[in-house]
């Protein structure tokens, strides 16, 4: 427990699936909190019991029985306006969801090791910039300072450099190490090669699928005994909710059977209308072969971008509960010729990582750790959207490549196309497309104090200032003439208006 006048350095991995969070200790080493119910994974479940909200344990129990009323996996929903399902007659922000989700872990962590204000959340490293500053957003509604928001991959490699006993006062390390994490949680996917050096971490390169994870692997799962049942008794078990619920547990169950046993088997039942199955190993890999192609197809866009091949790569590091079936580690020893390293705890390590960044960057920690150098990389490119001058035709102007070493500013200079113009609009979208509609809208900034008589072919300069955070502040500079700078924050069609968090913020802790 932290002594009295020191605030513990807390780090919360806030999973798709699970989350953990953990804080570093007097000895300084990074230890997980347990929750309310004395478990170190916290489900990421939010059921509305009337008007009661529980998170966890308890709101994954009552998936089996009262589905309708359970918000699982918000955070694959972050960055849209609201949550896909409604609960009675409201529709919720994920953001609103994600931070019930972090109040639990807040207070249950609060009870072990005293209150705390500051905290590190991690994202997966394939987050755009809006799924980051949602991020943000929900750690500010459950009345949390955010101290930073850093990739979990990047989370995974402090923890793994903090045990090789990388990370201390003289922030030592025996050699350059590159590896690369291989992060499968529950919903999100991402591989990131990395070099460790003396007191440094660099991502060299980064990918993955904000729609890929362990869930995928249970759906599978549910649909081939939903095809099954259908078969035999000419009804989809998935159309009544209490009978998916189970059908989803029994499922999500039979995967982890699989990881330590050859065999098992898996029971669907409604109404008078039974069915049992035996699914072996080696069936479910052929269910699931699909996914994990996907995962090989991420991995080596990711080394063809670092500029790498597997006699680069030193160590291979398994972070996320997915990883821990067995068709990983084999595909990955294949591909690698290499044994991956699984010495890390793959639900804990991110926690670890977040705890030890936010021991370095604390002032009031008791833990002593030499402030590393965390540098990343975008993972999306990042463009204006403008008219070709001979065509009219809308389309993206790159100013900041993906994997481009973070922070960075990048500039680019347009020219207004109408006499007198009244205003300019800058519009943001993240992608690799020179389509616009085929790219992901960021937000947008709009300037509409402009002098008059401004003539065809004014320069409007404009700037992009990339955070090692991965948050974005756009300045507009026009016609050469700093007098006339503006600079903004976008405007996001999806966020929440400050109002918004604030009443989110006092609703929650109420």
């Amino acid at each position: 427990m932290a002594s009295d006048n020191k605030q513990p350095a807390v780090g919360i991995d806030l999973g798709t699936t699970y989350s953990v969070i953990a804080y570093v200790n007097d000895a300084g080493r990074p230890e997980s909190i347990p929750n309310s119910e004395g478990d170190l994974l916290t489900p990421s479940v939010v059921l509305f019991d009337g008007d009661e909200v529980v998170v966890g344990k308890e709101a994954a129990k009552a998936s089996v029985t009262e589905l309708e009323n359970v918000a699982d996996c918000p955070k694959r929903e972050m960055g849209n306006r609201v949550y896909h399902k409604q609960f009675g007659d409201r529709r919720y922000p994920p953001e609103a969801l994600q931070a019930w989700i972090l109040d639990k872990l807040k207070r249950d962590a609060a009870r072990a090791v005293g209150k705390f204000a500051q905290a590190v959340i991690t994202v997966p490293a394939y987050f755009d910039e809006v799924r980051r500053k949602a991020t943000m957003d929900s750690g500010y509604i459950a009345g949390l300072t955010v101290q930073d928001i850093i990739n979990e991959p990047t989370a995974a490699a402090i923890a793994y450099g903090y045990q090789e006993g990388w990370i201390d006062q003289a922030g030592e390390v025996d050699a350059p190490t590159t590896c690369l994490v291989y992060d499968l949680g529950g919903g999100t996917f991402d591989v990131t090669v990395m070099e460790i050096r003396k007191n440094s971490f660099r991502t060299i390169a980064t990918d993955g699928d904000m729609r890929l994870g362990g869930h995928d692997w249970d759906q599978k799962l549910i649909d081939h005994i939903a095809q099954k049942f259908i078969s035999l008794h000419g009804f989809d078990p998935r159309q009544d909710n209490g009978a998916l619920g189970r059908l989803m547990r029994d499922c999500k169950a039979a995967k982890e059977t699989l990881s330590v046993r050859s065999k098992t088997t898996i029971a669907c039942n409604h109404g008078s209308n039974s069915l049992q199955i035996e699914m072996t190993r080696d069936k479910f890999q052929e269910l699931t072969i699909d996914l994990l192609d996907r995962t090989d197809f991420t991995i080596r866009e990711t080394l063809k971008a670092a500029q790498m091949n597997w006699s680069n790569i030193d160590r291979i590091l398994l972070v996320g509960g997915s990883t821990r079936m067995p068709a990983v580690r084999e595909m990955l020893a294949s591909l690698s010729g290499k044994e991956p390293d699984s010495s890390l705890s793959p639900d804990e390590a991110v926690a670890h990582g977040a705890a030890i960044r936010s021991a370095m960057l604390s002032e009031h920690s008791n833990a002593a750790f030499r402030p590393a150098e965390i540098r990343n990389v975008n993972s999306h490119s990042l463009g204006v959207v403008a008219k070709e001058v001979d065509t009219g035709i809308e389309q993206v102007v790159r100013l900041i490549p993906r994997n481009t070493p973070l922070p960075v500013v990048a500039r680019r200079v347009f020219k207004t196309h109408k006499l007198d113009q009244e205003s300019i609009l800058v519009r943001i979208v993240e992608g690799e497309s020179k389509g616009p509609e085929d790219c992901s809208a960021i937000g947008r900034c709009s300037i509409w104090d402009l002098p008059e008589s401004i003539p065809v072919g004014t320069r409007i300069e404009v700037r992009f200032k990339y955070s090692e955070n991965g948050r974005l502040n756009i300045r507009v500079k026009l016609g050469g003439d700093d007098k006339r700078s503006f600079r903004y924050q976008l405007e996001r069609p999806n966020s929440l208006t400050q109002e918004q968090l604030d009443s989110w913020r006092e609703y929650i802790a109420s």
